[in-house]
């Protein structure tokens, strides 16, 4: 069965001075200022679609791990991941960086590093963004 999730943005004003919010309307759970400084300069306790693509990107990797390790026979302890999103003021997105940390017991550094690479692969996000230069750095803990 196919989901629809929502979210909206108010903008007032031009680009450069101008301010908006984004709410997350399907859920319901969180509305978050938005500016072009907080986008091209420094965050200053709002966000930025590119954080709000690392939140989306870091989420559907981890689920897409662990999944493919419980698929596997190897079920994970725990999951981490931070995604980086680079945003180039004219130029764009231009790279994403996946950093993940897990605890599977039971699997070899080796065989993380192939499901992390498929998980890569095969996240709905990534192939959403595959416009995009992505690298993956995966660690397998203790």
């Amino acid at each position: 069965m196919a989901t629809t999730r929502i979210a909206t943005t108010h903008w007032e004003g031009p680009l450069m001075g101008g301010s908006g919010n984004v709410s997350l309307d399907t859920s319901g759970v969180a509305k978050f200022d938005v500016t072009w400084a907080s986008r091209s300069e420094e965050a200053n306790g709002r966000t930025s679609p590119e954080e709000l693509i690392a939140a989306a990107h870091s989420s559907c990797f981890s689920m897409a791990l662990s999944h493919g390790l419980a698929g596997a026979g190897t079920p994970p302890e725990s999951v981490q991941t931070q995604a980086s999103v680079t945003f180039q003021p004219g130029e764009g997105i231009t790279g994403i960086a996946l950093s993940v940390k897990a605890k599977v017991p039971g699997l070899t550094a080796e065989d993380f590093q192939q499901a992390a690479e498929n998980a890569k692969a095969n996240c709905p996000v990534s192939k959403a963004l595959a416009g995009a230069p992505i690298t993956l750095e995966a660690e397998l803990l203790d």
